[in-house]
């Protein structure tokens, strides 16, 4: 890969979603954005930890877990943006595809999820114990997913601000349920977008601490074989 943006168009079922991919030279982790509630791959904070993470010799996918057409729908009536099963599904989705591309061969695949997302991110990852090397939630929302929790089996960080009281009780009732790696770092003062000054510079450092530590070792396990 030559570390330059490219645009991906990955089939998701009957649906397809549309990415951006940026893999650095020598890169040995690969990190798929599930973003947040009415949110999408154009998610300013969400470009700015992938950015930190490139800086740091990862690879980055941001990608839409909705189509167009979808996203549109979800403005009127938000029906779309909490349904976890299928965010999680098309995450699913979107992770074997990579898999089976030639270029993730020897990527060891990590997982970065926002709100809503950080639940789909923990289903799709229990789904898959043998392809994820490591989860990084961001102002999360993982008691969505549920009785996936206990069988998540990759390392994972929940970052939550200090100042989101009620989205950080949550996080700690789900941590007690996560039995892998698991550790909650919590922002001092920040809100739940951590829109407030040097917020979201601390998330993208923890965020690039974790996913250096967890997906630097060679991938043990060969890429899927394609659909």
């Amino acid at each position: 890969m030559s570390g330059e943006e490219i645009t991906l168009r990955i089939p998701a079922g009957p649906v397809r979603l549309e990415g951006d991919l940026t893999v650095p030279r020598g890169a040995r982790g690969l990190v798929l954005f599930a973003h947040g509630s009415g949110s999408s791959r154009k998610s300013s904070r969400n470009r700015f930890v992938a950015q930190t993470l490139r800086d740091r010799g990862l690879g980055t996918l941001l990608f839409d877990l909705l189509t167009a057409e979808e996203q549109a729908a979800d403005v009127i009536d938000a029906h779309l943006r909490f349904d976890i099963p299928l965010l999680a599904e098309r995450l699913g989705h979107v992770t074997d595809w990579i898999r089976a591309r030639e270029f993730a061969t020897g990527l060891r695949l990590g997982y970065f999820g926002a709100s809503t997302g950080a639940a789909a991110a923990l289903i799709a990852a229990s789904e898959r114990p043998d392809a994820i090397g490591a989860i990084v939630s961001r102002g999360g929302r993982p008691d969505l997913a549920g009785d996936a929790l206990g069988r998540v089996r990759a390392p994972t960080l929940l970052i939550v601000g200090g100042a989101d009281p009620p989205v950080l009780e949550l996080n700690w009732q789900a941590l007690a349920q996560i039995t892998s790696e698991k550790k909650l770092t919590v922002v001092p003062g920040a809100t739940h977008l951590f829109e407030e000054p040097g917020a979201l510079e601390q998330v993208a450092r923890h965020a690039g601490d974790w996913f250096v530590q967890h997906l630097n070792a060679p991938l043990q396990t060969e890429a899927v074989a394609p659909p």
